[in-house]
């Protein structure tokens, strides 16, 4: 034979107060009181303590006088869910209680017309009792600057009533167990109707035994179709009756989270300072599926439509608070149906899955039996969970990964990056818009002059026949990182104090033809050499042609030429690796900035001179694996690398009288390959130049003096274009994409001007530099930087 299911047995303190009262002022003190209540005047309104979750931002604009009044939404941080314009619209909340106060205007317009009595042909008013009407409030109440609002406030409401006809008028304060009673079969019929009726979410804030096979049944199909079903905890935690376990949930709400397929959550009560209820059942073995919310002393009882507000006989007003496992529940019930009408593509176990995963930790760490997951936390469940990526791709990009590290070349064009939107997928399918622009990072300025003078090295140099060769040794026993870093045999003493940080071999292979081979060196110097032109030596003020817009390491290279007649030709090839910018922070690394980003460089340039002038043409091809023209890109942007084409140009004369006169400029074409979210369609072009006067024997003989303008590599025009997701479809699960360029070409131009003086003082050699740079490292907004250097050197 079907039982019933009793509210006063199944919520013995729930129901007790919302018939009885608790009178109270918001956020006061309050007393119980028989069913004639002296109502507790409201006390001088204190700061609401502060709740486990986020705070709300004062800024908000859902902060009023009826948000302050409605204690979940504040507690369990719903705000967030809010200002993204999720508030339950779209999403039907059935509701299986005793009916509902249908002219409520908390609820106009909102209830659906699939609405019914479940056991009777009564309709869904009731007016014998308020329990149902209370439990649809604080899930689903308007937002309409009155009274309290609900957690979805503008879902709708699938209202079945299920209480057994005449029993919700029987009930007696004297009387257990008396007043609205359940049986299974009702509560599965509203189970079935409120599926029927498009239902994503169901609240049963009832209880008792364990349900029969019927009600069972008709869960276990609900939660199969997807359906989340929210069943309070119940009410009988300080019982001290032997048949009723106050450890664990009632045998109701754990026999239907038995068959629930995942999509059942069991909800137990907490107050305002995030401490689990006396009354309320804990989580004990059910405690992977139970959730924590506020339903103790939650506001606020209403009568014909409005908050119910009596006036004290000295004048003050009060208002009735209501506490039990039936508040808390729908308070869960809210939060699941904004998830399921953010997020169209979510399953009933994922949207569970995401409340409990995402729960404020209370009580013992981790999952525990009093508290089970936590308290619920629903700006925590709308955050992106778990690994991010952008849609279309399975490559993780993290929300707090750096999108793009600019190179040298690219100075302050980081600051120009317009808003770059972009949709990417979180763990659970979710789509988020997010600005792709604001994780760019520029690269860092070089301070030129303190690199000059705080390299205490040494040249040494031996030859032999056909072959000479040269070395830059580190005589401050200091291991660098380079690619290789054994000791050179020089001598024992030598040896013991230094490193090699460069080595260079110049060897004749037959008449007119000659190889250079260089370590931690470019080809541009080999090739220099080769050619016998001569470049003034600069300590801030760098040759165009040696300059590619990037910092490399590792660098080795070689170098042939042979002369036809005034004619030289020059074939090089250079491989090394290319240094980030700045540094790189990749979530599950720690910030990177020594990359493995192979490069290659391949060149052939002609030279000849002609009396006292001397001209040089070159081109070059430059291969990057990872990097483009320097700058890294996240991995989550795809395979990225890069092609440029190098085209060099130089010229000297010597006019006579100890004058040397030169020129000399750059020019690289970029052009990424074309991979993942990055175009091959993207281009962009950069330039470099110098100019240079030096006179020799000015104050003594062998000195030097010399002038430098030059402009560093910078990116004079185009960028990167992207390719990206920029909306997302749930109804068809794929993203719409649109190109999207990020320009390259700084706001700053580096100008370098620096007056040199070299020649022997005192013994020694000596230099003395005076240097001007305007916007460093093509950064308008940093200050022009200048400086005096002087060195002298001399073996004692």
């Amino acid at each position: 034979m079907e039982k019933a299911i009793s509210l006063r047995s199944r919520w013995h303190l729930g129901i007790a107060l919302v018939s009885l009262l608790v009178v109270t002022g918001c956020g006061g003190g309050g007393v119980s009181s028989t069913p004639s209540p002296t109502p507790t005047p409201t006390p001088t309104p204190t700061p609401t303590p502060t709740p486990t979750p986020t705070p709300t931002p004062t800024g908000s604009g859902f902060v009023t006088s009826e948000y302050n009044r409605s204690d979940g939404p504040e507690q369990h941080n719903a705000i967030p869910a809010w200002e993204k314009g999720f508030s339950g619209q779209g999403v039907i909340i059935g509701v299986i209680d005793s009916g509902i106060d249908h002219d409520s205007p908390e609820f106009a317009g909102r209830i659906i017309a699939a609405s019914r009595d479940v056991a009777g042909s009564r309709g869904i008013d009731n007016p014998d009792d308020d329990h149902g009407t209370n439990v649809a409030m604080i899930a689903a109440a308007a937002r309409d600057n009155t009274g309290i609002m609900g957690i979805a406030w503008q879902a709708q409401l699938g209202v079945f009533r299920a209480d057994d006809p005449g029993s919700c008028a029987t009930y007696d304060a004297n009387t257990p167990d008396s007043g609205c009673s359940f049986f299974d079969n009702d509560i599965a019929a509203g189970v079935n109707a409120a599926v029927a009726a498009g239902a994503k979410v169901i609240n049963i804030s009832l209880g008792g035994g364990a349900p029969n096979s019927t009600l069972r049944n008709a869960v276990s199909n609900a939660t199969a179709a997807g359906v989340v079903v929210v069943i309070a905890a119940g009410n009988d935690g300080t019982s001290t009756d032997p048949g009723i376990d106050p450890t664990n949930p009632d045998p109701f709400a754990t026999g239907l989270q038995a068959v629930g397929h995942g999509a059942v959550i069991i909800v137990g009560s907490i107050d305002e300072n995030n401490v689990i209820s006396d009354f309320s059942n804990k989580a004990g073995s059910s405690a992977s599926s139970f959730l924590s919310a506020r339903g103790e002393r939650v506001c606020c009882v209403y009568e014909n439509g409005t908050m119910k507000i009596v006036t004290n006989s000295d004048g003050s007003r009060s208002v009735y608070v209501i506490s039990g496992t039936s508040f808390a529940t729908p308070q869960v019930a809210g939060a699941i149906a904004l998830l399921r009408g953010a997020f169209p593509n979510l399953t009933g176990t994922q949207a569970v899955d995401l409340l409990l995963r995402t729960a404020n930790d209370a009580g013992a760490t981790g999952t525990d039996p009093i508290y089970g997951r936590g308290i619920m936390n629903i700006g925590a469940a709308f955050a992106p969970q778990g690994s991010t990526a952008l849609a279309g791709s399975t490559l993780a990009m993290s929300l707090d990964d750096t999108t793009v590290v600019t190179s040298g070349a690219m100075g302050d064009a980081f600051k120009r990056v317009p808003a770059l939107s972009a949709v990417v997928l979180d763990a659970y399918q979710r789509a988020y818009t997010i600005d792709l622009g604001q994780r760019v990072s520029g690269a860092n300025v070089p301070l030129r002059l303190g690199a000059a003078l705080t390299q205490q090295t040494r040249n040494l140099g031996t030859g032999t026949g056909g072959v000479a060769m040269a070395f830059t040794v580190d005589a401050r026993d200091r291991t660098q990182r380079l690619a290789w870093s054994g000791p050179l045999r020089l001598s024992p003493a030598e040896a013991e104090a230094s490193r090699v940080l460069a080595a260079r071999m110049v060897a004749d292979l037959a008449p007119g033809t000659r190889m250079a081979l260089g370590f931690a060196q470019g080809a541009d110097g080999l090739t220099a050499q080769l050619q016998g032109a001569a470049r003034p030596a600069f300590l801030v003020a760098r040759s165009p042609l040696d300059d590619l817009g990037f910092v490399r390491s590792g660098e080795s290279s070689v170098a042939i030429r042979h002369e036809f007649g005034p004619w030289g030709a020059s074939f090089s090839f250079e491989r090394g690796s290319a240094l980030s910018g700045a540094p790189m922070q990749i979530a599950g690394s720690g910030p990177a900035r020594m990359v493995d980003a192979p490069t290659r460089r391949l060149g052939i340039s002609f030279d000849r001179r002609f009396g006292a002038a001397q001209a040089s043409l070159g081109a070059s091809w430059l291969a990057e694996d990872r990097t483009v023209l320097g700058a890294r890109l996240h991995p989550g942007f795809g395979t990225v690398g890069a092609d440029s084409l190098v085209l060099d140009a130089a010229a000297g004369w010597d006019p006579g009288a100890g004058w040397h006169l030169g020129a000399a400029m750059r020019g690289v074409a970029t052009r990424p390959r074309g991979g993942g979210a990055l175009l091959s369609s993207s281009r962009f072009v950069s330039s470099a130049w110098a100019i240079d006067a030096l006179r020799d024997n000015v104050f003594t003989e062998g000195d030097s003096l010399g002038l430098r303008l030059a402009q560093p590599l910078r990116v004079e025009q185009g960028g990167l274009s992207f390719y990206l997701p920029v909306e997302y479809s749930y109804s068809t699960l794929a993203a719409s994409y649109a190109a999207r360029t990020v320009p390259l070409s700084p706001t700053g131009r580096e100008l370098d001007a620096e007056l040199v003086w070299r020649g022997y003082l005192w013994g020694g050699a000596a230099s003395a530099s005076l240097y001007y740079r305007k916007d460093p490292g093509h950064y308008a907004a940093l200050p022009d930087d200048h400086g005096l250097a002087i060195t002298w050197v001399r073996k004692f």
